[in-house]
């Protein structure tokens, strides 16, 4: 026979083992006593109270103090209550390190001691071995009883045991109304922001511009064997921003400097724009502002931008770009490139100051820097390289994102040199110098006005983005905050660009940039819903979603398990209750030959 006995240690004899008497345990011969559940449970009682007496005597065991219990001596819970406990633990989703672990925790813990009205060690022994065993990592068992504790000592405002009665212990009628713990962050209650709407492909009458870019973006589907029209314009944008530098300004003291992404799917011709633009850079003899299309590091950055301060950076593979140097841990070196690209995006009106090192031969310090940016990437790489970080810490929100969803037919072109007029226009501004011989050291571009119609443009503008940024979404507020400045930016370019020798923000040109930057902010906003997850269990649910819908919105079970075999079993049954219990799924069945299918579609 095995008996173990469990107090603070734990003990297991077996035969032939000692007794510290020094005779040997006998095991018991004959058939096994069948003990009644009554009869069991006394004698445990008896040795629990035989136990108590050993350690305390006869003088009563120490009790907790009241207020660490809602119910200081709870009624046993009926099996029936237990039953309804664990199917209710069994059916929310674990707790995940880095996505509310702890508050997710706290609330599977009320709903056991308040919700079912059980005492906490009864919820204690639930939540150890019915939901610690799925989280990640589980918790101790001195943290999840903290947690027990500390959820019973609370008051709730819902009536006690309201879980308890609720119906039959069935998995599938347990009730998670109310309960979100994917939701819950440790600061409070944060609801999740409703799916932003798609705002659906870009705008073909935003694809023109008139004068340069225009002639620009002719030239470029002219020449690609795949021809891109929104990655050719985000092209000619960052051409004639770089063109432009440090040269004009608008009332308010913006200048041209953009960030700019071309997103469009492997094969499908991202490599012509760039290649355009450094083919009419060197035909117009200003190959120098062209940079370095790797960036080592923010020391060679900013090296490089003060060797030339009006320059344009073109990169390949943006968004693994970003992936990289994103995470400190993946390349230390380039961690800080995303702060030195976001002060330099800030700095084009004012000086810049890099590190300030013990060295002063080291110590930068550029004058008015006009640094552009054009990157070029696939989907997934730059979709998944998206964080919340990136989001909350104004990066994103810089880049103007142009995407295109399709790969063209193939065409025949030919290869042909820049055309006279687009080099001309090049040339131009290579020679125009607002400012004298002193230009390059302390610019003083000329000023472009709007006119009053461009201005109420603007106006209308402001007062939506403010409307934007009294809504509670995080996200959303750190998007819309850039809507504005970044009109402004793209106003001056469509000015360069439609009259280089006398440019004017009129109303075509700040109907053009408001409604180009409004489109590319709720594309972004759209996108930021898709892909940005709060956690690990989060980023499952969302590339779930994300399969469904590419499947067009409806897929039957055995193709989802297929198409997510990257899941576990576990995980993927974990991921799809939650969103079917959050209404982001809805479960259907379709009659077939056989027995009927399980169909998962978006609601």
């Amino acid at each position: 026979m095995i008996v173990e006995m469990r107090s603070t240690g734990a003990q297991t004899v077996v035969g032939p083992s000692m007794h510290p008497s020094g005779e040997p345990y006998d095991p018991l011969e004959g058939e096994p006593a069948v003990v009644d559940a009554e009869t069991l449970g006394a004698a445990v009682a008896a040795l629990a109270e035989a136990v108590t007496r050993q350690r305390h005597g006869d003088a009563p065991p120490p009790e907790r103090p009241a207020s660490r219990h809602a119910v200081s001596r709870p009624v046993p819970a009926p099996d029936t209550v237990l039953r309804r406990a664990e199917a209710y633990l069994d059916r929310i989703p674990p707790a995940i390190s880095g996505s509310g672990g702890h508050s997710q925790t706290y609330a599977a813990a009320t709903a056991m001691v308040h919700g079912f009205g059980l005492d906490a060690a009864t919820a204690f022994g639930l939540l150890w071995n019915r939901y610690n065993p799925r989280c990640q990592p589980p918790w101790s068992e001195k943290e999840l009883r903290h947690k027990v504790d500390d959820a019973a000592s609370k008051p709730h405002d819902r009536p006690h045991g309201w879980l308890r009665d609720a119906g039959p212990a069935e998995a599938s009628d347990v009730d998670l109304s109310g309960f979100d713990p994917e939701r819950r962050r440790a600061t409070g209650e944060r609801p999740r922001s409703e799916r932003p709407p798609d705002p659906g492909p870009f705008p073909n009458h935003l694809l023109r511009v008139p004068g340069f870019i225009e002639q620009v973006v002719a030239h470029n589907l002219a020449t690609a064997t795949r021809p891109q029209p929104v990655l050719a314009l985000a092209a000619a944008i960052c051409l004639q921003a770089v063109l432009a530098a440090r040269k004009v300004r608008d009332e308010r003291g913006n200048r041209t400097n953009v960030y700019c992404v071309g997103v469009a799917p492997s094969g499908a011709g991202k490599d012509n724009a760039r290649k355009v633009n450094k083919n009419i850079l060197f035909a117009a003899d200003m190959v120098e502002h062209e940079g370095n299309e790797d960036l080592a590091s923010d020391a060679g950055l900013v090296t490089a931008v003060e060797a030339e301060p009006a320059i344009l950076f073109q990169i390949d593979e943006f968004g693994r770009f970003l992936r990289t140097i994103g995470d400190p841990k993946k390349a230390p070196h380039l961690f800080n490139v995303l702060t030195a690209l976001m002060k330099l995006y800030s700095s084009a009106d004012t000086v810049f100051r890099g590190k300030a090192y013990a060295d002063k031969k080291r110590n930068k310090v550029v004058d008015q820097p006009c640094v552009s940016v054009y990157g070029t990437t696939v989907p997934e790489h730059f979709f998944e390289s998206l964080t919340a970080d990136s989001l909350s810490d104004g990066f994103i929100a810089r880049l103007l994102v142009f995407e295109s969803a399709e790969t063209p037919a193939r065409q025949r072109a030919k290869a042909t040199g820049v055309p006279d007029a687009i080099k001309q226009a090049a040339e131009w501004w290579g020679s125009f110098k607002p400012g004298g011989n002193l230009a390059p050291e302390h610019p003083q571009p000329i000023v472009v006005e709007a006119t009053p119609e461009a201005g109420a443009v603007f106006d209308a503008l402001a007062a939506m983005v403010d409307a934007e940024l009294a809504k509670p979404d995080e996200a959303g507020r750190s998007l819309w905050a850039r809507a504005e400045e970044k009109a402004c930016r793209l106003a001056l370019i469509y000015a360069c660009s439609a009259n280089a020798q006398k440019p004017v923000i009129d109303e075509d040109a700040a109907r053009w940039a408001c409604e180009l930057s409004s489109y590319l902010t709720r594309r972004m906003l759209y996108i930021a819903h898709e892909w940005v997850a709060d956690g690990v269990f989060d980023a499952r649910q969302k590339r779930v979603v994300r399969v469904v819908r590419k499947a067009g919105g409806k897929i039957s079970r055995s193709e989802l398990c297929r198409k997510t075999q990257w899941l576990t079993q576990r995980e993927r049954q974990e991921v799809i209750d939650n969103l079917l219990e959050t209404q982001q799924l809805r479960q259907e069945e379709e009659s077939s030959a056989t027995r009927p299918k399980v169909v998962y579609a978006l609601p």
